[in-house]
């Protein structure tokens, strides 16, 4: 009998340990799949699409971004304009100049009217004994404009408009003993341009 209960004291206790080894290695094997499941959940969850946080991150980016192109933009622009104003300016204030003193240089006679000095009146006698008289005046739509006549006959080739976009409050006249002083501005938009055209007549 004791021999007996030497052996049943032993099985008992083998039993006990394979019991407990075996119900710690599925409680393993759950916790591992668990854990494997829940990181297969958040890849196809990051998969599916982005968190609100992350897009209102993008849309601010893509907004600072197109926001600094635009501006980008729009200063090329408004420099380029700027430009092409200026160069039209630079244009009329050119082509007045060289019209005022060709007929200046011919001129025998220079008379300016009051003020600014316009109507400007020019005159001379040509080769064939004609009497050509030159009349420029600065208008209300901001032209100066010419006008010539031959023994009283206007002629007809010659372009009333010499120049636009003239400022007449920056546009004057001025007769100084030999010399004709013609200081003439043009404006367009917020650029402009200035000129002053010293021109002495021929010799009468």
């Amino acid at each position: 009998m004791s021999k007996l209960k030497f052996q049943t004291k032993p099985e008992v206790h083998i039993t006990k340990r394979n019991s407990l080894g075996i119900e710690t290695s599925r409680f393993i094997q759950d916790l591992a799949l668990r854990i494997l499941q829940m990181g297969t959940g958040s890849l196809h969850k990051r998969q599916g699409g982005f968190t609100l946080i992350e897009l209102l991150v993008a849309i601010t980016i893509a907004g600072l971004i197109t926001g600094g192109i635009a501006a980008s933009i729009m200063q090329v622009m408004n420099i380029n304009h700027r430009a092409s104003n200026h160069m039209i300016c630079v244009r009329q204030v050119q082509q007045a100049g060289k019209e005022v003193s060709k007929d200046t240089l011919q001129a025998q006679n220079v008379i300016c009217g009051g003020g600014s000095g316009f109507p400007l009146t020019l005159s001379w006698t040509d080769w064939e004994d004609g009497e050509n008289v030159v009349v420029y005046n600065v208008t209300e739509d901001n032209e100066l404009r010419r006008t010539h006549t031959v023994d009283n006959e206007t002629v007809s080739t010659t372009l009333p408009v010499v120049a636009e976009y003239i400022d007449p409050a920056e546009t004057s006249c001025v007769w100084n003993v030999s010399m004709l002083i013609f200081t003439v501005t043009a404006a367009v938009g917020t650029e402009s341009e200035t000129r002053v055209y010293e021109i002495e007549p021929r010799p009468g």
